[in-house]
């Protein structure tokens, strides 16, 4: 006998859309005003900033379309509903930002073998602007930022290009002001290697979620003593812990018995056992099967 009880929570309430297209259209912004100051100035790092910024316009327009395509009900064919197109697109994301600095690694490489003149008072007042616009950005996404992880992931792209943006300026003055040329590609690489890091714990968080990995803050071996000290319950096995998305979490297991009883008794125990679950663990939806003597394997994780 199955039962199921669920705590419901929608990570996508209160998220601002019209907050996110202003955050599409000042990155699209930049980087169209970076590549052109860019060509005109020949600086590596401001190009290599214009690029960031291109690719985090389309990071920040994915979180857009995610979002909304998350907030679709379940079907037939969709049981869970639409919320882990919200992961997969973070994980789209953090590849596309990885990619996207090793490119520019490589591009900086080259530069510092063949140094070439910049014109760093183009450099400075672009990156400027792109420093202003970023940060704009940045206040509209940042209270989101905290829903939701694929806003999250775009907020990051954000942040990155601020900071890159404070860097690239400080660089325009010192090749504006004492021809410091090498710089350019340090920043970039600097920018770079900062970026990445950064990207690293999300594009691990996301793949966890996408492998419906048990959350890392949630023992199994605490939610087994848990449930087997419920009076009534000789013990737990099968079970199942994973992540819908970066808010919900999901639990199913085999419920032994120490006795026969009625479904309306087995019942109650599936409520207590699942409100045991929610208030201990923050576990959202809680699927379990009640079971008198019946399964052979009684093993706390089954391969099958």
């Amino acid at each position: 006998m199955s039962d199921k009880h669920a705590h419901h929570h929608h990570s996508t309430s209160g998220i601002s859309e019209r907050n996110l297209l202003a955050a599409v259209v000042l990155n699209f912004a930049i980087s169209i005003a970076e590549i052109i100051g860019g060509i005109l100035s020949n600086s590596l790092a401001l190009l290599s900033d214009a690029i960031h910024n291109l690719g985090d316009g389309f990071a920040v327009l994915i979180a857009y379309i995610a979002h909304r395509i998350s907030k679709r009900d379940s079907n037939q064919r969709k049981t869970f509903g639409y919320k882990r197109v919200e992961i997969l697109a973070a994980f789209v994301n953090s590849i596309i930002l990885v990619a996207i600095c090793i490119f520019l690694i490589f591009e900086a490489v080259e530069r510092f073998q063949n140094p070439a003149p910049i014109k760093g008072a183009i450099m400075f007042w672009v990156a400027s602007i792109g420093l202003v616009a970023n940060f704009l950005a940045i206040v509209l996404l940042k209270k989101d930022s905290k829903k939701n992880i694929n806003i999250r992931a775009a907020y990051l792209h954000l942040l990155g290009d601020t900071l890159s943006s404070v860097v690239v300026i400080i660089g325009g003055i010192l090749i504006w002001k004492f021809e410091i040329y090498w710089i350019d590609p340090l920043i970039t690489v600097l920018i770079s290697l900062y970026i990445m890091k950064e990207t690293y714990l999300l594009l691990r968080e996301s793949f966890n979620i996408l492998m419906q990995s048990a959350p890392k803050d949630i023992d199994l071996e605490k939610i087994k003593s848990s449930v087997e000290g419920v009076e009534g319950v000789k013990n737990i096995h099968h079970v199942h812990l994973w992540s819908l998305n970066d808010k919900q979490v999901h639990f199913e297991g085999h419920v032994d018995l120490k006795q026969d009883m009625s479904v309306s008794q087995a019942n109650e125990l599936n409520k207590q056992i699942s409100s045991l679950l929610h208030e201990q663990f923050e576990i959202e939806h809680t699927t379990l099967q009640m079971e008198f003597g019946c399964c052979e394997e009684n093993k706390l994780i089954n391969g099958s």
